[in-house]
């Protein structure tokens, strides 16, 4: 079992196929009142070891699989209080388009993408596009992305991962214009990659 801190209110578990197996349990028992202690433990070594704390907070968990040889969980927590962690509903990617752009809080969101994506090496992002870009504008990182084999088997797993560390933007071509002719451009093709060899 691995786990990583993400952002202060977000973590992510990878946890293996064998560790389920030693537990006595599959990935549809996990959530069961009767299995719900292995889930407590997960919660009390992130505290421990990450100084996750969830008393008082709202969860959210997500999960996906790949490869049948481990699981992925996601949580983020949300105070309860209606102030600053209200839970937003989150953008729904559209699988059927060609082209999409998300945006990174900062620098380091992006290589923290790129480090997270270059753990999954049966997750080929090159046949997913190979006309990636990442520009700079006003302060905030977008990530450009067109070209996008729209059959790619994968791709929802690759929207998955990249949700985890930017935010899917409504496409326009208004958009993709602006940051091409006022954004700086910091990788102009190959971002992930460039990103997975310099800053991952």
């Amino acid at each position: 079992m691995k786990i990583e801190k993400l952002t202060k209110n977000k973590i992510r578990v990878v946890v293996s196929f064998d560790d389920l197996e030693i537990e006595n349990m599959d990935i549809n028992s996990l959530f069961t009142q009767k299995k719900q202690s292995f889930f407590v433990s997960i919660l009390e070594k992130a505290k421990k070891e990450l100084d996750f704390e969830t008393d008082g907070y709202k969860l959210l968990v997500e999960t996906f699989s790949l490869n049948n040889d481990f699981v992925i969980f996601t949580i983020t927590k949300y105070s309860f209080k209606g102030e600053k962690n209200t839970l937003e509903k989150k953008k729904k990617n559209d699988f059927s388009k060609d082209t999409v752009i998300y945006e990174f809080e900062d620098f380091d969101e992006f290589c923290n993408f790129c480090n997270c994506i270059s753990k999954f090496s049966n997750l080929n992002y090159k046949l997913f596009s190979r006309n990636i870009s990442l520009y700079l504008y006003k302060n905030t990182y977008y990530l450009l992305i067109k070209n996008i084999n729209i059959s790619y088997k994968n791709k929802k797993i690759f929207y998955s991962l990249i949700s985890e560390f930017g935010k899917p933007l409504s496409f326009s071509n208004t958009f993709e214009n602006k940051l091409i002719e006022y954004g700086k451009v910091i990788i102009k093709k190959d971002a992930i990659e460039k990103g997975i060899k310099y800053f991952s």
